[in-house]
């Protein structure tokens, strides 16, 4: 018996491209595990009316953590839904597998590094190396939206001035969701002695919401008086970032924003093949690229995996197999640096699989 079983969901396009190629590594890497075929994605939701089918999630609670590929995150609008009668007309309505995933199994922290590995053409500026600790179950993604404002939130003071005919997202940051995601970046900065930790918000305009967060942040802050702490304002961050990068350490934000400024932050350490991502929570984690599932190049094995490497690289480190972990990013690192296997994005013509094997060959 394997000592690990683990979900292994490729989604949609070019997930199950990207997931072969982890294997790859893994196997290398003498990962004693059991990797179990889970549904989900766009095609089951097209057929079934269902992304996250019932039978997916019972078999990801048997088992210890989750390989997640890549996800088609459409219909965007309530028309694209009724593009397709058969399912619009049953009433289904499409919502994002991964965002569900993540609140079933209370996948609150998003841990996404944006590491500059030396050699890579497309780095930003060499010695990039920020952590991002995105909170991932509440704010703008808690899924409290409104195609039309219901009768009686008209009655709330204030309402008064809003058209009822209105679309409405509600944002919502509680106490415990960000005591816990701001606590697990202090967590992270101290044990992996790094420096400082950023809150990044919107206070001075989405005052409840966002004043909330910042103001739990400078109350945890005060808990780790080793940890230097400051504060900045998401655009203002935007700028910055670019402008004075080593001046950042670890990020902490709420969902949203997090969102966001990990992309940026991927595009400065090489683009979103370089992005890696781990959902985790007290008792589960699911690790995933952050790209998307670009279908037009499903099957073609022509994608950049490094980032489903460095997020089975992730995977290792959660599970407790260090050793296999700095061997893996090791790996990664040589590859990089050599640069005589190269993907597309990096100017190459390697293929996903010549990518994985070269890796593969490293560990």
């Amino acid at each position: 018996m394997a000592k690990y079983k683990i979900a292994w969901l490729p989604g949609d396009g070019i997930g199950k491209d990207v997931l072969d190629a982890a294997q790859i590594v893994l196997d290398k890497a003498e990962l004693d595990a059991e990797y179990i075929h889970g549904d989900v994605g766009w095609e089951f939701w097209r057929t079934e009316g269902e992304p996250l089918p019932q039978r997916t999630v019972d078999m990801m609670k048997t088992t210890r953590c989750a390989m997640f590929g890549a996800i088609t995150s459409k219909p965007k609008t309530v028309a694209d839904q009724e593009l397709i009668p058969e399912l619009h007309n049953k009433g289904y309505v499409y919502r994002s597998p991964i965002v569900r995933l993540r609140q079933l199994f209370d996948l609150y922290i998003c841990k996404r590094p944006c590491k500059a590995y030396p050699g890579n053409p497309l780095n930003y500026k060499d010695g990039v190396n920020f952590v991002i600790f995105r909170e991932n179950t509440e704010d703008l993604y808690s899924g409290l939206e409104f195609n039309r404002i219901p009768p009686d939130m008209l009655k709330i003071k204030g309402m008064e001035h809003v058209s009822p005919d209105a679309a409405i997202s509600i944002k919502v940051n509680t106490p415990k969701g960000c005591e816990r995601i701001i606590e697990a970046a202090f967590e992270f900065t101290k044990s992996e002695k790094r420096k400082k930790v950023t809150c990044v918000h919107k206070a001075n305009v989405v005052r409840a919401s966002d004043g909330l967060f910042l103001e739990i942040f400078n109350k945890v802050a005060q808990r780790y008086p080793t940890v230097e702490a400051d504060d900045a304002n998401v655009d203002s961050l935007c700028q910055w970032l670019l402008k004075k990068p080593f001046n950042y350490d670890v990020l902490v934000a709420p969902n949203l924003y997090g969102d966001i400024i990990s992309d940026l932050c991927a595009q400065m350490v090489g683009g979103l093949g370089f992005g890696s991502s781990g959902n985790i929570g007290n008792n589960y984690a699911l690790f995933e690229p952050t790209h998307g599932s670009a279908p037009k190049y499903a099957g073609m094995y022509k994608v950049n995996p490094i980032a489903t490497i460095l997020a089975a690289k992730m995977m290792l480190e959660w599970l407790g197999e260090t050793d296999a972990a700095q061997r893996v990013e090791s790996a990664v690192e040589q590859v990089i640096k050599e640069g005589r296997v190269r993907t597309y994005d990096l100017g190459g013509d390697a293929s996903t699989l010549d990518m994985a094997h070269a890796v593969a060959e490293k560990i």
